[in-house]
This record gives structure tokens, sequence and C-alpha cells, in this order.
């Protein structure tokens, strides 16, 4: 009997001992009160839960694994000078981002069947190596497709690798791949989580998506591999994505951003040819810059880069996104812009694939209609993440509009600063948005709770 008391006093000590290191962890590293408030309310009222969940998700830009990632070094080329970039451009800049590079080709992948086929064209026309990081790789028809072709690459000589989030594709085994692997190809998976659970490592996932065929060539955006984004044919139940082809000197901040990944997955070196250079065969008239984002990135520079085209928007700005999550900060720049007279719209899904995320989103586009913005419901999942903002700016890439991608996610999105870029991605969000209906739903006071409690818990998700 006096063991059993000495045993639970021991155990309660030490577990206020750990909550009360959780709670210093909370406020030092969350970086929003709405975060901290979350976890700590979650931690307060069911410890048994939000102890070991803490524990497992952790905070953001965590150091006790993602301190081995060495932070991602862009190297600087010939960029627009100062004084001719944006403003989002300068501040970009100010995070060590290199400015914009002028001279290169954008074309746009406006559904899955052009996706696909410019998958299959970038994997069939590389002669010397093929680089592939994607947060899914399915193992339905698509992606053993995909996976044969690769494999085939790799039987010819070419170098192949493959880089896969351990979350996202957490059912493609290394049996499914192992043509690519006895072929001579390397896989890799991103923070494979059963290795240390309880190292906050579930919670920073690689949601990037780059295909790159000898440091030439890059096919980049939201979409992933598989048969509900891509495929030879049409398919009913497609989702509708963007994607995109890109060729000139921004190509090589896409290699740099795969290196870092690989070396940290793989523990491989994956050499880089040195810089474009001027006079190079590509001669575009694309002013693009790179952004990647994440705990291997100083700083937020995607979600600030946002909050600034928020409050410099005089016209329009457009966002398309799957989840509509924002943090307090970015949603009141938003609606401020709307309130000014900004055309400020955002198209979702009516009914995504997760709800929890639709019951978040609730109150925040409801908020946003209130001050004058328009929600446009498209019938159909939209995965998508675009943003327009006047003539001067298109934003395409993997990052959604929710505190996951914008803080916690490893991600990559390209940022087009002139018009030849610029008008078909506005062409493509316009054409969705004659598809879709505008209005939000008013709802019960059943519902309206539910998408409050939703909202108070978005930044666990």
């Amino acid at each position: 009997m006096e063991w059993n008391l000495l045993f639970w006093h021991f155990a309660i000590v030490c577990g206020f001992l750990l909550a009360a290191v959780l709670v210093m962890s909370i406020l030092r590293k969350q970086r929003t009160s709405s975060a901290a408030f979350a976890w700590l309310m979650v931690i307060f009222f069911a410890p048994y839960i939000g102890v070991p969940l803490y524990l497992a998700l952790g905070g953001r830009k965590l150091k006790r694994d993602a301190r081995t990632k060495e932070n991602i070094h862009l190297v600087g080329q010939e960029t627009l000078p100062l004084e001719k970039a944006d403003p989002i451009d300068a501040l970009l800049r100010e995070y060590d981002i290199p400015g914009a590079t002028c001279g290169n080709k954008v074309r746009l992948c406006q559904d899955g069947v052009e996706t696909y086929n410019e998958l299959v064209n970038l994997i069939d026309t590389a002669e010397h190596q093929i680089l592939i990081t994607t947060f899914i790789l399915s193992r339905d028809e698509i992606g053993k497709a995909i996976v044969d072709k690769l494999a085939k690459k790799a039987a010819s000589g070419v170098t192949v690798r493959l880089l896969l989030d351990d979350i996202g594709s957490l059912f493609t085994s290394r049996r499914f791949l192992a043509p690519i692997l006895q072929n001579g190809g390397k896989v890799a998976y991103f923070m494979p989580v059963l290795r240390a659970p309880f190292h906050g490592r579930t919670n920073l996932r690689n949601h990037r998506k780059i295909a790159i065929a000898d440091q030439k060539l890059v096919l980049a955006g939201g979409t992933n591999i598989a048969k509900e984004y891509i495929g030879p044919t049409p398919f009913k139940d497609r989702w509708t994505d963007l994607s995109f082809v890109l060729k000139g000197p921004a190509v090589r901040h896409y290699l740099e951003v795969f290196q870092s990944d690989w070396e940290f997955a793989a523990h491989e070196t994956v050499n880089i040819i040195p810089p474009c250079l001027k006079g190079s065969a590509i001669s575009g008239e694309g002013v693009v810059q790179v952004v990647p984002s994440g705990p291997d990135v100083p700083k937020d520079p995607v979600h600030d880069a946002l909050l600034t085209a928020a409050y410099t928007a005089e016209k329009r700005l457009w966002i398309v996104t799957p989840y509509y999550v924002p943090d307090e900060a970015l949603a009141q720049a938003l609606r401020l812009a709307a309130q000014r007279g900004v055309d400020l719209r955002v198209l979702v899904p009516a009914k995504s694939n997760h709800k929890l995320a639709d019951l978040a989103r609730g109150t925040h586009l409801r908020e946003l209609a209130e001050c004058g913005g328009k929600i446009i419901n498209y019938p159909h999942m939209v995965h998508a993440k675009v943003v327009v903002v006047d003539d001067r700016l298109a934003v395409v890439g993997s990052a959604n509009m929710d505190m996951r991608s914008l803080f916690l996610n490893y991600e990559i999105v390209m940022f087009s600063y002139s018009k030849a870029e610029i008008k078909p991605v506005h062409d493509w969000v316009e054409g969705l948005m004659k598809e879709g209906t505008q209005g939000v739903n008013q709802v019960g006071p059943v519902r309206d709770t539910a998408e409050g409690i939703a909202r108070l818990i978005a930044p666990l998700l």
C-alpha cells in the first residue's frame, strides 16, 4: 500500500514538472497567442491527451529534429535591380530570399491531364537526372505508372531520386517502389514518424511538390501524384488543381531546395551545376521569385509576403485555397482590404476533403463577407493554392491559406511579377469563379458553436 502511494505521488510530481516544462516551451515557441492558448487549454483540461499530443506534434520550427536540417541558403543570381522591384520582392530580400530573376519561361498546367502529360514528358525526356519530391505518391494506377517510368529511366542509367513525405505517403511502401530501387534509383522518406514518435516531428511535414529534369526543367505547384490529382484521361471526381512548368535561372532555386531536403532525408548530396549565367539558352519574359518556407527558413516569408500583399493591394486580391484558416493577423488584413474597397474574393470548395477545416473556416468566411469580401463556393474539390494581387503579382505553389502551411509545413511558392505570367493565372482563377456560386450560408446556434470550437483548436490542426 505504501509503495503504491509513493509511486502515485512520484507520478503526480513528475506530471506537474513535465507540464511546467511544456508550458514554458509553448509560451516561448508558439508564434501566435491563439496557438499558445489552444495548447494550454488542451494540456490543462485534458493532460492525459494534451501532453502526449504536444510531444508528438510539438511546436513550430522545433529544433530537436529540425536542427539537423540546415537552413536553406538560396544562391543569389542576377536579380531585378532593387529600385525596380515590387515591394513584396523587396521585403523578401530582407528575409535573405534572393530577389526575382529575369529571363524565365513559365507555362501553366491547368488540369490534371495536362499536369500528368507534363510529368510524363519530364521523365521521358530526361537524359541525366530526375529529382522528384512530393507529399503524396499513391499506390493507385497513376502512382504505379509513374513508378514504372522512373524505374525504366533508372535502368537506362539516368540518376533518379524520389523523396516522399512519411505521413503523406504513409502507405507507399518500399515494396511498391521496388522497381525504382532494383534498377539503381534511390528513395527517401522525409522525417519518418515511427523512428521518433515523441520528437515533435509528426507536425513538421514536407508539403513541397517539385519535379526537376536535368537541372533545366521544373514542374511544380500544388499537385500530388495520385488519381484524384492527375491522369492521362479526364476523371469525374478529379480535384481542380494548378501546376506550372518553369525554365530559366529560377530553376536553380528549386534545385537548391531539393538538395537541402534530400541531404537531410537521405544523407546524400545532390550535385548542382554552376548558377545559370547571363546569356543562357533560356530567354523568357518571366520575372519570378522562388520562396521556400518552413522550419528550414528563418521567419515566415510566405505568410509575411501575403500579409504585405493584403495591405498593399489597391484594386484586386483574389485567393483560391482548399482550406481557409488564416491566423488573426492575416484574417484582419484581408478584412481591412475588403473594407477599403479592394475587390477581395476567396474561392473555396463548397465542401472540402477535411470536415474539421470546413468547420474552422466558417466564422472567418462570414466575417470577411460582412466586411465586403466575396466568398465563391466552387462545386467540386479545389486543391489549388493561388493568389492574384492587382495586375502586379501572381502566387502559385504548395502553401494553403491556413496556419499549418504558413507556419508548420515545409512549403515552396513561386511569386510572378511579370504580366505575361500573371494574366494566365488571373484568367484561370476568373474561369473558376464563373463556375462557383457567391455567398456564405447563415448557420444556426449549434453549427455556430461547433465552428467556434473548430476555430479555437485550428492552431493545433
